[in-house]
């Protein structure tokens, strides 16, 4: 007899439609085909196992499983619970049921509970799109099933719950909107720029980052509250859209990064890997490829502190994904894509040394050691950040003082963002992109048009300062941004100047 059901498998960021098809003729054997994995391999000893301990048998005759397509290569434990349905039908142990509306994926302990799974919600997403009414999966996951609309998710723990849903004999399922769900989840942010005294010249660079998701570098010494204000930008960027809350959680469920309490992303994603992180693990790949650091920042921020200390070889693979906002990963036999429109804030010390050179009292570097330090972050990966601030110290009396009346909060400046935000999307309607940092060459020309004292000063810059034509495109989204910060439809001389003042380590060639 055979029996075929409907499951999935991830390619990149997108699940893809597998048919598993079971057939018991007469014989003895049991064969899997359709290149899987030694995880799905293994998954004879756990169904057997689980069956025996629900009361079924394992049937004594020759079992072919076909996991089609045959060329797109299954891994995980996931068609656990997909091939034990179909050996149960096709031995005839459970009655036939209507199976071409149902999708099932779900790992099986060897007593026959249902462990939660990597990748629901793409696998969710494929079955709605592929016209499917049920999803059957471990109640873990449900919640994240239930976030795609249409889809009837039962609630199910064990493997005899699974067959008396087929059966018509249970009927628990999960009701979810996403919309109510998303605002009951959305929490509180703990930190908030109120907490930080002084660095005003450093929460205006901050702001302007914000409002036109532009990327940061902040040059300072160690205390000197680099990696406070790093945590409390999140804190000023617009909350997360329900479409962008989806398309982040995509990524951290494949990962493997949701629990069952966390269906769904609601905040924006803050990275912060160690320095000693690998190329793989910060920009995705491996045998089989997993998303990086890089796509988990998707949407949010990606933070690297002490940027000097990352291995070369790291860092540079981050140019192309910060222009592409992409980051491909090519295998002998496909390739897979995931997204990775991320924020890179990152920090440093001024020298080896970690203070400015002339500050008194603490060690100095030579400017030999200071050119070598410096030269562990290239050129090319410079002109990839937008801002560049130094970041000093705050005086002791600046500390102690007790007057907090004229701080702001992280939620008075989040509105000045938001409007800046919405002047953005107003503009770029039309478009694929959503802020002024994505622009390319074409949207420059037509959303940055320049008066002739404009052109003089950045001409004057970029001779100055022997600017590449990055960094000149740089200054010239950054200007667009402070003036939609003011609500200016024209770039004026006040912008080009206080975006050419944020390129510190091009105007003083090094620190």
């Amino acid at each position: 007899m055979l029996v075929k059901i409907h499951s999935g498998c991830i390619i990149g960021v997108h699940a893809e439609l597998i048919t598993i098809e079971v057939n018991i003729s007469k014989g003895l054997g049991y064969q899997l085909v359709g290149m899987p994995d030694l995880a799905v391999k293994e998954s004879y000893h756990r169904i057997a196992a689980a069956l025996q301990n629900n009361g079924y048998k394992w049937p004594g005759k020759r079992i072919t499983v076909n996991m089609a397509p045959a060329d797109l290569r299954k891994e995980g434990a996931s068609y656990d619970l997909p091939i034990a349905l179909g050996i149960l039908i096709a031995s005839e142990q459970i009655p036939m049921v209507g199976l071409k509306s149902i999708f099932v994926a779900g790992e099986m302990a060897l007593d026959g509970m249902l462990r939660p799974i990597k990748g629901v919600l793409p696998m969710a997403l494929l079955a709605k799109e592929k016209g499917l009414k049920t999803i059957l999966i471990p109640e873990a996951n449900g919640n994240e099933a239930a976030l795609v609309s249409s889809l009837q998710v039962p609630r199910l723990k064990q493997l005899n719950q699974v067959i008396l849903f087929l059966t018509g004999r249970y009927q628990d399922t999960i009701c979810l909107n996403v919309a109510t769900f998303f605002n009951q989840n959305l929490s509180d942010n703990i930190l908030g720029f109120e907490d930080v005294r002084g660095h005003e010249n450093v929460k205006r660079a901050l702001e302007i980052a914000a409002s036109g998701g532009h990327n940061v570098l902040m040059i300072g010494p160690p205390g000197s509250g680099k990696t406070m204000l790093a945590k409390r930008i999140n804190t000023i960027l617009p909350p997360l859209s329900i479409d962008e809350a989806l398309e982040t959680t995509k990524i951290h469920s494949i990962s493997g990064h949701l629990t069952s309490e966390q269906a769904l992303i609601t905040n924006r994603p803050f990275r912060a890997p160690h320095h000693t992180i690998s190329d793989v693990a910060l920009v995705g790949g491996g045998s089989h490829p997993k998303p990086g650091e890089i796509s988990l920042a998707h949407n949010g921020i990606l933070f690297l502190d002490e940027l000097p200390e990352f291995k070369k070889s790291v860092l540079e693979t981050l140019r192309q994904p910060l222009e592409d906002r992409t980051i491909t990963i090519t295998r002998s036999k496909y390739n897979v894509t995931y997204p990775a429109s991320f924020m890179l804030v990152s920090s440093m010390n001024p020298s080896p040394s970690g203070y400015f050179s002339g500050t008194k009292g603490v060690p100095q570097s030579t400017a030999a050691e200071i050119k070598r330090y410096l030269s562990r972050v290239s050129g090319p990966l410079l002109d990839r950040i937008d801002i560049h601030i130094e970041v000093n110290p705050i005086p002791i009396d600046e500390l102690t003082d007790n007057h907090t009346a004229q701080i702001e909060t992280s939620t008075t400046i989040r509105k000045r963002v938001a409007q800046a935000r919405d002047i953005q999307l107003q503009r770029f309607s039309d478009s694929t992109i959503f802020y002024n940092a994505q622009m390319n060459t074409r949207q420059l020309k037509a959303f940055c048009p320049l008066t002739e004292p404009c052109k003089s000063i950045i001409k004057k810059a970029v001779e100055a300062f022997n600017l590449s034509t990055r960094a000149y495109d740089r200054i010239l989204k950054l200007a667009r941004t402070i003036a939609d910060m003011e609500q200016c439809s024209t770039i004026e001389t006040k912008h080009i100047a206080e975006a050419i003042q944020y390129r510190s380590l091009d105007r003083n060639n090094g620190i």
